[in-house]
């Protein structure tokens, strides 16, 4: 998998391409680690949207806090497989010192095997649910948050086609939390969108909590995509700091959209 997918998503495909008769096998693996780590076993496992459920036997992934320690099941933190495994990446061509501050930072002990991920386990099943990249965990007041929570909150909402999430540094909270919203129907401009950033806002306060509404909302016609689909969250981290794009983006579809999304805050 690229990205976490939503359970809106899940639902969706698992309703009208498997006809609720075929199982969604929602893995978390990298190249790095040779193969699927964490993933359910195919009409074994009971499914739940949006988690990757288990680890395969003789993987131990945990999830532990910023210096390594354990965290609670329940308690978000940063993805880790505690102990080696057959397929596992055994350096980097020329660069072992790289290997190791990448793959096996001191800041977690030096034992650990960093995935990159932010995770959280159910705290009745210890089913896994991966957050998103770590970049893409947001501390707002002290409030760890995956950004595919908020994403999944502002796509249940029947105006709402796609969002994006990305945070941005805020004086007050640490980090504020920025939404980029493509809508079902036209998109909005001036009072009508204030008008619906504000109910949006609401919408996720009541889905998750006041702490994730987003401080900033902006419309668009599409999001910044490669041509295979992927979003380039980087490219709205960006737009959402107000910096100008600098990035490499021969590989965006839709350049344009850039401009517009700029234009929207």
């Amino acid at each position: 998998m690229g990205e976490p997918i939503n359970p809106e998503a899940w639902m969706w495909y698992y309703k009208n391409i498997g006809n609720e008769r075929c199982p969604i096998v929602d893995t978390f693996w990298q190249t790095e680690t040779g193969g699927h780590m964490i993933t359910p076993l195919p009409g074994a496992t009971p499914l739940v949207p949006g988690s990757c459920t288990l680890p395969l036997p003789g993987i131990m992934a945990a999830i532990v806090d910023e210096t390594g320690q354990d965290v609670p099941n329940g308690s978000g933190g940063i993805l880790v497989v505690k102990r080696p495994w057959p397929a596992m990446i055994r350096t980097i061509w020329g660069d072992p010192e790289r290997f190791k501050k990448s793959y096996f930072p001191e800041e977690l002990g030096g034992k650990l095997y960093l995935a990159g991920d932010g995770s959280i386990r159910d705290k009745d099943t210890g089913y896994f649910t991966i957050m998103g990249r770590i970049d893409d965990v947001l501390n707002v007041s002290g409030h760890r948050m995956g950004t595919m929570e908020i994403e999944s909150a502002l796509v249940a909402n029947p105006l709402v086609a796609e969002a994006a999430v990305v945070g941005r540094p805020d004086d007050m909270t640490g980090e504020a939390i920025c939404a980029f919203v493509v809508l079902k129907r036209a998109r909005p401009s001036g009072d009508e969108a204030v008008k619906l950033a504000a109910e949006l806002r609401n919408w996720v306060g009541k889905e998750i909590g006041p702490i994730a509404k987003p401080k900033d909302i902006r419309f668009g016609d599409n999001l910044p995509k490669t041509r295979s689909g992927k979003i380039m969250r980087r490219l709205l981290r960006s737009l959402a700091k107000g910096e100008e794009i600098t990035q490499d983006t021969s590989t965006l579809e839709n350049p344009a959209i850039l401009e517009q999304l700029k234009q929207a805050q």
